[in-house]
């Protein structure tokens, strides 16, 4: 088994302060990477990279990132073998 490399990209809800979700999640759950990036009109999405075993699966990290308060949705960016 190898190594798989995920991004997501988390939107905030309206209101909510993206840089506070960020600071949450990199204090949380420790991801290899995290990211705030301008999408346009203002809107900001949090690019968050996780690097884990082939075994695990990325839908476990999408779960937990789903539940921080002002998240309004995480989908999957990018997904590679390392």
């Amino acid at each position: 088994m190898g190594k798989v490399a995920t991004v997501f990209k988390v939107y905030a809800e309206d209101g909510a302060d993206p840089e506070s979700i960020l600071k949450s999640i990199s204090a949380e759950m420790k991801p290899t990477s995290v990211q705030m990036e301008d999408i346009g009109f203002g809107i900001k999405v949090i690019k968050v990279m996780f690097v884990h075993e082939d075994s695990d699966g990325s839908t476990e990290y999408e779960s937990k990132l789903k539940k921080f308060q002002g998240v309004k949705e995480v989908e999957v960016a990018d997904e590679s073998l390392l």
